[in-house]
């Protein structure tokens, strides 16, 4: 095996129970949409919008922004986070740092509006570091460990060549094999339908 498939991370949000009880209602769960290729992980039917404020070019006022029906992936987690492209981040006017799943402190601020409720998140608005997601036997067999950073090159024939530094190897024995990235990364390489890397040094 020398290639993992690449898959593209649309913006998400992952939520604890108590904030999808305030945006849904006691007693709300998550219910299942769609399974994603991790093991237990799914994109629920419930969905949220990503609130912000930006200043107005012309009147120096802030204005709210908002993102609309953004999807929530189950199951429920023990700290809130917003995944969210540059993109994204920037049409809103909020900052997201580039950054690893769960590493949150002192990022970006914005509020979650459910159908029963809103929550202030002060902090979990990120922009994911791509990853390779790899079980301890396939990262024996490319040669890397947990946390390195390796460069990834992409095999299609887009027109758009690239090959992605930065990329961190998270080795966990319950993960399945694959890469993520997210939207404007998947833009940049003109990236669709099913995609295979390769890991280069």
């Amino acid at each position: 095996m020398s290639k993992f498939i690449i898959e593209t991370s649309a913006r998400h949000a992952h939520i604890t129970q108590e904030t999808l009880e305030k945006l849904f209602g006691k007693g709300a769960e998550l219910t299942v949409k769609k399974y994603l290729s991790q093991p237990g992980q799914f994109a629920s039917g419930e969905r949220v919008d990503v609130v912000s404020y930006k200043k107005n070019r012309v009147t120096g006022e802030l204005v709210e922004t908002r993102i609309k029906g953004v999807s929530i992936l189950g199951p429920v987690r023990k700290a809130d986070q917003v995944e969210i492209s540059l993109t994204d981040a920037r049409s809103i006017g909020v900052n997201a740092p580039i950054r690893e799943s769960g590493d949150v402190a002192g990022s970006g601020v914005c509020k979650l509006v459910g159908p029963c409720g809103e929550v202030e998140l002060k902090e979990g608005v990120i922009a994911a570091k791509r990853h390779i997601h790899m079980t301890p036997a396939d990262a024996e067999e490319f040669g890397v460990t947990n946390g390195e950073i390796v460069s990834v090159r992409v095999l299609n024939d887009s027109g758009r060549s690239v090959i992605f530094g930065d990329t961190v190897v998270r080795v966990h024995p319950t993960y399945a094999l694959a890469m993520h990235i997210d939207t404007d990364e998947a833009n940049a390489g003109a990236l669709s339908g099913e995609v295979y890397g390769e890991i280069v040094k």
